[in-house]
């Protein structure tokens, strides 16, 4: 028999996060071994004696823990990640009912400690975790970041290259010119003008005055006033067009 499960939200529930994490889970097993009591210490010069409470700086120090462990950078998205994962809940001592800090919080508390304070937690966070053998020595990972070792400048050897400067721009130049493709000469169109018309017969005078009357003209239009007269307002405007006189062309 085929069944179907329906959803229905209870107003009364019994829950115990405990229950629902189990005991070989990462944040289950890391909350064991922790403990930041010494937090408390460490940041007590960085408030006053009045005001609102803060953060729980190891509340603070493991949603910092969170974020490294998740890949989250955003305190945005380290807040709504955590608030959907039961066993990061745990780890930080939270219920599901409770909201976590808001995540202006995280961003304002973390500019409040100095670089110090964030290289201790994390000295001491460390140690704990190899004195419980969460750390182990028979695997090693690196980044692909190349480091150059304090080698002893005795045991230095000069390395040559298999070419210099010359040679090799010599080759990348034969290789250039190999693979350069030649480009198509583009012919110039035919002048199909009549052989009486492509010389000037004009003298230099008849040349000379023509000039003089364009520059005339140009003059004139430019001095001269075009008269808009207002149009009536039941009838639409319509533009005024302007004849041009065309320009003497030189035979």
């Amino acid at each position: 028999m085929q069944g179907k499960k329906d959803y229905q939200e209870k107003l009364f529930a019994q829950f115990q996060l405990s229950e629902r994490v189990p005991d070989h889970n990462f944040y289950r097993r890391l909350k064991g071994v922790l403990d930041l009591e010494f937090l408390y210490k460490l940041t007590r010069p960085y408030y006053g004696d009045s005001g609102q409470k803060s953060i729980d700086p190891v509340v603070f120090f493991k949603l910092c823990l969170v974020g490294y462990l998740e890949n989250l950078i955003s305190d945005r998205d380290l807040i709504q990640h955590s608030s959907m994962r039961l066993d990061i809940l745990y780890f930080l001592g939270y219920d599901i009912d409770e909201p976590l800090p808001w995540h202006s919080t995280i961003s304002r508390t973390r500019q409040l400690y100095p670089e110090a304070v964030f290289e201790s937690v994390f000295t001491q966070v460390f140690g704990m975790c190899v004195a419980k053998g969460m750390v182990s020595g028979h695997t090693q990972a690196i980044d692909s970041a190349p480091v150059k070792a304090n080698a002893s400048m005795d045991t230095l050897e000069l390395k040559v290259p298999k070419e210099d400067l010359e040679q090799h721009l010599q080759r990348i130049r034969h290789i250039s010119a190999m693979d350069k493709d030649v480009a198509p000469i583009r012919q110039s169109k035919a002048n199909k003008a009549p052989k009486s018309q492509q010389e000037i017969s004009a003298s230099a005078g008849e040349l000379q005055a023509i000039k003089s009357r364009n520059k005339k003209w140009r003059k004139d239009q430019d001095q001269r006033q075009v008269r808009v007269t207002k149009a009536p307002s039941t009838l639409p405007i319509k533009p005024i067009t302007v004849p041009q006189i065309p320009m003497p062309e030189l035979v």
